[in-house]
């Protein structure tokens, strides 16, 4: 029985322990106590190695498992050759240290620790001939005599797995010859699987010419330790074999060869082979004949089959097949760039990645996460695809040698270069070792502090492991998101700057493959405008020079890249000379992406701030896109009024700012709609609807309250003969206006007291024509239009009534379709307490006692019926039209007005002139489900924001979708549809309008 160490030998260890970092020096004392460690216990070499792991506790324990699980003579030397022989010890303690799962393997396989004690020039770097030499012993040699040929390929894969993990972590080769190391084991590996293949089935051998391409990472040679390894099947017959049958054996070939990859054995697996890269994916063959293939790829192929060619090499199998399978395939790869839905498809391609994360893993996901590995590829990809039809020599499968070459050529810049590629290395390092560890696929970065602290150890990070690795992993995501913005875009600047002598530049024509490869409709007007912008030495152009090539990327990213950038040409033109226009953009993170957004969206909101540029500064303040609110607008715009010198110029100060307020919604809704970095999209669009429709109504409001007083103070001074109020109609009093809605409006007075009633009603009309002449002066500024037409008699009738003459005429002569209109009845301006009256005056005939007798509900349902046949513009498609059309804006109006109509009385809530808001509370009232209230609901929101779209993007309202395709795609981005998805657009629109139209043949017709 061994005697217990004395306390103070045991405190000593503990603190050498401490100090070579051992977080359990405890348990490792424990285990460096028994016998088996006795004549290494006290080797301060042993104990500096351990100290040099990534975890010196795991290296520990998988030596003291090792040492156990060996023959005893054989003990003593292993520990002798550990202490003596320095390459020894740095390659197994750490392969031990830094993965428990190679540490199982050499449990499992004790002899195999021999495999790391050669240290032979070859051996630093092997490539695949030796690797199949190797495996070629460990299967068909000794050492697989005793076991399956499966089971032998997966000890001799781990045998050759635990030089290349030595290497690395010993860092006799770098993250990239490591990875090529992978790639080149899995190379041999492949072809020893298809060998064991034809030896299992000779006859299938015999018939048929099988290649295996290689793709993805394996096909680049930068292969995880952990990763799928993508493959694509071509066979071709032997001379005088049927092709049917000679495609069977290839099949039954490929299968097999997958099988003995990736089914697990006693030895566990291997990796995955997958081939859903080949043609039509799972539901294709999985072995074609290069015909078939070349077939698929001349007709069928999307881009991104193409962008995964560029992977693509002869691996295993018959090589000269493959080659020919290579070499007929690459000129369709350095054609694709040319496809006419080629930067959609690339943009789809990585949004659909990114939405793909689950929100819990984005921030830890270092493949497919913002600032990840995929960034990189799918920067670097997308340039060769551009610029490789012209310059061959970008056209190497591996990542960073096409980096390497994108800087050679001045495609990217050199310093943008370097630090991309210090950054993929790093993050392509970290992705390893996190691999390492269980021998296990993943990407997400761990959360748990042991694991952190072994990671960063394992990348040379001892000071303070954790933080410092946290650090460095935020600093290079954050710089791979940097340059992946500014990428795409530096070099166009350089072609237009004047550079340094002898650097290297984007040549015109590159420069215009590239703008076209991202958007740009007009290449050559496209670098005009970066020329204008960013030449020079002034400090403007430096700042344009920093901020362009971010910018650029957001026009990109809109349906219209080419009005953006224009747009922000004008704009800088007009306010370049100001101190605060640039620095705003510099030095304010949102504003720059507001403005490019607001930009490339349409015509109506640059049209808007062309016309005063200085409102750019709305889209840097804190609150500048929040809307103001009716009675501060009013407020403004009145003391504006005071101030001014006559009626025109006081009707001009208020349209001007009611053009700055038309900005500040329309830049919100815009932005809201597309979403931002730091603000995603508005999901709640009945919200987003409403606030548009509440703003525009609003700003509406007070500029006819600036024309009136403008209007009244010419002629009268302060004081009219006649109280005077404007009445809202329509969307204007249901405060759901639209940008180009007209202001539907009544007009009603009542003289003052002791005033001639003949002369006050003059004044009342003086008033009312000289308010609509005031906002309709040319100007620069948007038009209002005043509509009066759904006053009584129509245009036949007085435009001005006092407030007995309504109730005379609706006491007598009212149809019930002027009950309707007045459903939507609001003060907008004037004497607030003569359009109170009047709200008092025609709620009886809204809201009739008892509700509509059946003859008025029929007279309504018979109006729309003619409105529907009789309205709808000529030729206009009735299944996509906004206000007439089916299950539009008018049908979900006319139903809930008819609900108004006939429980208003009784039912406080419907009492109110927004439709929303009257269906809501039907269905409260349980007038109407919920399911065809919400259908309903959906179907006008839907409607409503189409029109607003329509009017955003083409800069005058409209009814219908647009027929040119940038601006329907336009309206379908602001609708929140990729590019690529105008007819699924169409589709769902008149999918919901079809439900609504359903809902309301049978509430409002009862059919």
């Amino acid at each position: 029985m061994a005697l217990p160490a004395p306390q103070g030998r045991r405190s000593s260890t503990h603190s050498r322990l401490l100090r070579h970092g051992f977080t359990d020096p405890s348990a490792a004392g424990q285990l460096l106590d028994t016998p088996e460690f006795s004549p290494v216990r006290e080797d301060s070499v042993l104990l500096e190695a351990l100290g040099g792991t990534a975890d010196p506790d795991l290296a520990l324990l998988g030596l003291a498992r090792l040492v156990e699980a060996i023959e005893p003579e054989a003990q003593q030397e292993l520990l002798s050759m550990l202490v003596a022989a320095k390459p020894l010890r740095d390659r197994l303690l750490g392969v031990m240290g830094a993965s428990e799962a190679l540490a199982d393997h050499l449990v499992r396989h004790p002899d195999d620790w021999r495999s790391l004690v050669t240290y032979e020039s070859v051996d630093l770097h092997p490539t695949t001939p030796e690797f199949e030499q190797a495996l070629a012993e460990g299967i068909w040699g000794e050492r697989g005599e005793d076991r399956s040929r499966a089971d032998a390929l997966r000890v001799a894969y781990r045998r050759c797995l635990l030089g290349i993990v030595a290497r690395d972590v010993c860092g006799t080769t770098d993250v990239a010859e490591a990875a090529a190391e992978l790639a080149d084991l899995a190379t041999a590996t492949v072809r020893a699987a298809l060998q064991i293949s034809y030896e299992e089935a000779p006859g299938d051998a015999a018939v048929s010419r099988l290649s295996v391409i290689a793709m993805g990472k394996c096909g680049a040679r930068e292969l995880n330790y952990v990763s799928d390894v993508d493959v694509i099947f071509v066979a071709e017959a032997k001379e005088g074999v049927e092709e049917a049958k000679a495609l069977q054996a290839a099949t039954r070939l490929a299968s097999r060869m997958m099988r003995l990859c990736s089914d697990v054995t006693a030895e566990g697996t291997i990796w995955p082979v997958d081939a859903n890269l080949r043609p039509e994916g799972r539901n294709g063959p999985l072995v074609r004949t290069l015909t078939s293939h070349l077939a698929y790829y001349q007709r069928w192929a999307k881009t991104w089959e193409f962008q995964a060619l560029l992977k693509a090499r002869p691996m295993a199998g018959d090589l000269d097949l493959g080659q020919a399978y290579v070499d007929a395939l690459e000129p369709m790869v350095w054609q694709v760039a040319e496809r006419e839905n080629f930067v959609v498809d690339v943009r789809q391609m990585r949004r659909r990645v990114v939405a793909n994360i689950p929100a819990d893993r984005v921030e830890r996901e270092l493949k497919l996460g913002p600032g990840g590995l995929r960034d990189v590829e799918f920067a670097v990809q997308l340039l060769q695809l551009v610029h490789g039809r012209s310059d061959p020599t970008l056209r190497s499968a591996s990542t960073l040698d096409a980096l390497a070459a994108l800087a050679a050529g001045g495609y990217v810049g050199r310093q943008d270069a370097a630090a991309l590629d210090s950054a993929y290395r790093f993050l392509r390092a970290l992705e390893h070792r996190i691999q390492l560890f269980r021998m296990r696929r993943t990407h997400l970065m761990p959360e748990e502090e042991t694991d952190l602290r072994r990671l960063a150890r394992s990348l040379g990070l001892f000071t303070e492991p954790v933080d410092t690795l946290r650090k460095e992993w935020k600093w290079h995501a954050r710089e791979v998101r940097r340059l992946h913005e500014k990428l795409f875009y530096r070099p166009l600047l350089d072609a237009v700057a004047h550079l340094e002598p002898g650097e290297t530049r984007l040549s015109a024509k590159a420069a215009g493959h590239r703008l076209e490869a991202l958007g740009y409709a007009d290449p050559v007007a496209a670098l005009r405008h970066l020329e204008a912008l960013a030449s020079g030495v002034t400090r403007k152009a430096a700042i344009q020079r920093t901020l362009l090539p971010v910018l650029l990327g957001w026009f990109a990213d809109s349906a219209d890249p080419d009005a953006g950038l224009l747009n922000f040409r004008k704009v800088s033109d007009a306010l370049g000379k100001t101190p605060w226009y640039l620095r705003l953009l510099r030095d304010e993170g949102a504003a720059a992406e507001n403005l490019a957004r607001v930009l490339s969206a349409g015509r109506l909101a640059p049209d808007l701030l062309l016309r005063a540029p200085e409102a750019v500064a709305l889209l840097g303040a804190a609150d500048g896109l929040k809307p103001r609110g009716r009675a501060a607008l009013e407020q403004e715009v009145l003391a504006a009024v005071g101030r001014a010198d006559g009626a025109e110029a006081a009707v001009a100060v208020a349209r001007g700012v009611r053009r700055r307020e038309l900005f500040r919604t329309s830049a919100a809704d815009l932005i809201g709609a597309y979403g931002t970095d730091g603000n995603p999209a508005e999901k709640d669009h009945g919200h987003a609807i409403d606030a548009v429709g509440t703003a525009v109504s609003d700003l509406n409001s007070a500029t006819l309250g600036g024309a009136l007083r403008a209007a009244v103070r010419e002629q009268w001074g302060d004081t009219l003969p006649t109280r005077f109020a404007v009445i809202g109609m329509g969307r204007f009093g249901g405060r759901e206006m639209s940008y180009g809605s007209d202001a539907d409006v009544l007009f009603v007075h009542e003289p003052r007291e002791g005033a001639d009633e003949h002369e006050a009603a003059k004044a009342a009309q003086a008033i009312a024509n000289e308010m609509r002449r005031l906002l309709q002066l040319p100007s620069s500024d948007p038009p209002l239009l005043i509509d009066a037409d759904l006053r009584p008699e129509g245009r036949s009738g007085p435009l001005v009534r006092t407030l007995a003459s309504y109730a005379a005429y609706y006491r007598r002569w009212s149809l019930v379709w002027e009950a309707q209109a007045l459903l939507r009845a609001e003060p907008v301006a004037g004497d607030a307490e003569l359009g109170q009256r009047f709200v008092e005056l025609i709620d009886p005939l809204r809201y009739p006692a008892e509700g509509l007798g059946e003859d008025a509900v029929r007279e309504i349902r018979r109006l729309k019926a003619r409105m529907e046949s009789e309205r709808l513009p000529r030729g206009a498609d009735p299944t996509t039209h906004t206000k007439l059309g089916r299950g539009g804006l008018s049908d979900v109006e006319w139903t809930v007005q008819l609900l108004q109509m006939r429980h208003g009385w009784e039912i406080p809530g419907l009492r109110t002139t927004r439709t929303r808001e009257a269906l809501a509370a039907a269905h409260a009232a349980e007038l109407i489900g919920t399911e065809d209230a919400a259908t309903l609901d959906e179907a006008w929101v839907l409607a409503a924001r189409v029109r607003n779209a329509v009017m955003l993007v083409r800069g005058r309202p409209g009814d219908t979708f647009p027929v040119d395709g940038r601006e329907q795609a336009a309206v379908g981005r602001y609708l929140g549809y990729e590019e690529g998805h105008v007819g699924e657009m169409l589709d769902d629109y008149r999918r919901i309008t079809r439900r609504a139209r359903g809902v309301v043949e049978e509430l409002f017709y009862e059919g």
